[in-house]
């Protein structure tokens, strides 16, 4: 007869994964107290790390959106550095003559 899988709760697994990365204990050791399997265990902490590490295209996408705004903001700023440059430029061309 083959079981069907159990859903845990989300809470549950962050509540896990928790527990691994804050005690120093192995995977085994967790499971025992939260009466799991360890290769579940191991599985949740792999995927908490991958979605921590940008590796998720969620993740991925908020990282790109990050970025482009970072780009945005860096363009306006050398945009007005560049209009103060004319500016200054345009000043000194008329003190020369």
């Amino acid at each position: 007869m083959v079981k069907k899988p159990v859903k845990y709760s989300p809470e549950l697994r962050a509540e896990v994964v928790a527990a691994y990365e804050q005690g120093g204990r192995t995977y085994a050791e967790v499971a025992r107290n939260y009466n799991l399997v360890p290769e579940t265990v191991r599985l949740w902490v792999a995927a908490a790390k991958k979605e921590n590490s940008g590796q998720t295209p969620e993740a991925r996408g908020s990282i790109e959106r990050a970025r482009v705004a970072e780009m945005e903001r860096r363009i306006r700023e050398l945009e007005s550095e560049n209009a103060f440059l004319k500016k200054a430029a345009a000043f000194f061309a008329r003190e020369q003559r």
